[in-house]
């Protein structure tokens, strides 16, 4: 089991207007298992496992004007305090921490920039139990416009310690845990700019990443089962990296390891 850091992504789920149809498209695309869904009280919640082990969950829309998305989740080993750090930083709290059951305690925040994500205070749950290995979670990074207001934010809530990257060919940064040596080594999410090259409609959002063996096939099932590839593979110093939409338009991308880096 992973050992999490306050502020390190411990947990990604999609919200699905049908998790009937997620689970067939995951199931073939990764190979993922299903739990059963929880009850209702938790909101029909259906873990997705790899080889035994949590890697990821589906959940039903509560509301058909939700996005359906893709959602990553940050460790905190106090929800209350993180809500108020945020409120303290210039966020602002979408759905304020709220115990679920013996797993832990949920949170939902935004950033200056408007991007959502999650807190996660563990409780029986404790977030992935594989990732890092393919068919699981290996990245995630956020898009803003608003790359001055974030930088702060998140250097104050998390202590996140920063890193530009040179060699990302855009202002890229990647950020490390507090006290950590920045770098490709210690990073637990990228920070990217919505250039004039993205829509002019798109809003600021974290997107989720999956390591993948062969991203050009991976890219090619998602097409098969009925998603769409919305950038094909391209090469980056990190990996082949493909950014793609399911069969219900939650957006994610793809990963694989650059070639020497997989013998």
């Amino acid at each position: 089991m992973a050992a999490f850091t306050e502020g390190t992504p411990c947990w990604v789920d999609a919200s699905l207007p049908d998790v009937e149809a997620g689970k067939r498209f995951y199931g073939e695309l990764f190979g993922w298992t299903f739990g059963p869904s929880a009850g209702a009280e938790y909101g029909g919640y259906t873990q997705a496992y790899r080889g035994g082990r949590n890697v990821a969950a589906l959940a039903p829309k509560p509301d058909g004007r939700m996005p359906t998305v893709w959602g990553v989740y940050l460790y905190t080993s106090d929800a209350y305090a993180a809500a108020a750090r945020i409120r303290a930083a210039g966020g602002q709290m979408v759905m304020d921490p709220m115990p679920v059951g013996p797993y832990g305690t949920a949170a939902m925040a935004a950033d200056p920039g408007g991007a959502v994500f999650g807190l996660w205070q563990p409780g029986t749950h404790h977030g992935f139990e594989a990732s890092m290995e393919p068919y699981t979670y290996c990245w995630a990074e956020l898009y803003t416009r608003a790359r001055d207001a974030v930088d702060v934010f998140y250097a104050t809530v998390f202590g996140y310690v920063p890193q530009d990257q040179d060699d990302a060919g855009t202002d890229y940064r990647t950020w490390s845990p507090p006290g950590s040596a920045p770098g490709p080594s210690t990073a637990v999410l990228g920070r990217s700019l919505i250039t004039d090259a993205f829509p002019e409609a798109m809003p600021a959002h974290f997107l989720v990443y999956f390591a993948v063996p062969d991203c050009d096939a991976a890219a090619a099932d998602v097409r098969r089962l009925g998603g769409r590839v919305t950038a094909d593979p391209f090469d980056t110093p990190y990996g082949r990296i493909a950014v793609v939409t399911d069969n219900q338009g939650a957006a994610f991308a793809l990963l694989s390891e650059p070639e020497d880096e997989k013998a």
